[in-house]
């Protein structure tokens, strides 16, 4: 029996702050099927949704600073809370990257990447409130595990894809290139928040 309450709120800001990936998600796939005037305005309100993951994370942050008593260890909290604005960070910097490139043209398979990211913030808005029992959290680490992977299988044909299309062209290669590293950064920082909290559950458990 715990002598002194802990704070729940942390449990809605780490939803909260889930919800703007799933956001942020939609407005990157919104983007890849734009014109340049769409893209460059769904690049801005790309930024906004940023700015708010960058609040809601150093609302958790301040949190931290003024609570005694956390519901798991404050560490993990302040890790997760990174590790979501990771998530967000990656994807903005993907769609800012395909507006100020001018790419015109996307392989199919980016398309597919961001499929698995949205899924990913799926999976990841609806586990966040899940930490509060700890309960029905494996189902979800397991299938962002296997969505990374999935997103690994696909950077590695997009690579091939690239050298093969493109090797006439060193510049437009080296564009989508570093587009396509970025999805993938942001497929291994969702990898990275599921183990985050398969660590944190096995903890409490």
């Amino acid at each position: 029996m715990r002598l002194t309450p802990r704070d729940t709120t942390y449990f809605d800001l780490l939803a909260a702050l889930a919800q703007h990936l799933v956001r942020g998600s939609s407005l990157l796939a919104e983007l890849l099927g734009a014109d340049k005037a769409g893209r460059e305005k769904l690049a801005e309100e790309m930024h906004e949704v940023e700015h708010l993951a960058d609040d809601a994370t150093h609302s958790i942050m301040r949190r931290l600073n003024q609570t005694f008593v956390t519901p798991f260890d404050r560490e993990d909290i302040s890790g997760l809370a990174s590790a979501l604005d990771d998530c967000m960070d990656e994807m903005d910097e993907a769609a800012d990257l395909i507006v100020l490139y001018k790419v015109e043209g996307l392989p199919d398979r980016v398309s597919d990447q961001v499929q698995v990211l949205q899924r990913c913030a799926e999976l990841t808005a609806e586990a966040m409130p899940r930490l509060r029992s700890m309960d029905k959290l494996a189902d979800y680490w397991v299938e962002v595990n296997r969505l990374e992977n999935q997103a690994d299988k696909l950077h590695r044909k997009l690579i091939a894809q690239l050298f093969d299309d493109l090797a006439g062209d060193p510049v437009q290669l080296m564009k989508l290139k570093e587009i396509v590293e970025v999805l993938e950064n942001a497929a291994d920082s969702f990898e990275k928040v599921a183990n985050m909290v398969e660590t944190i559950a096995l903890k409490e458990s």
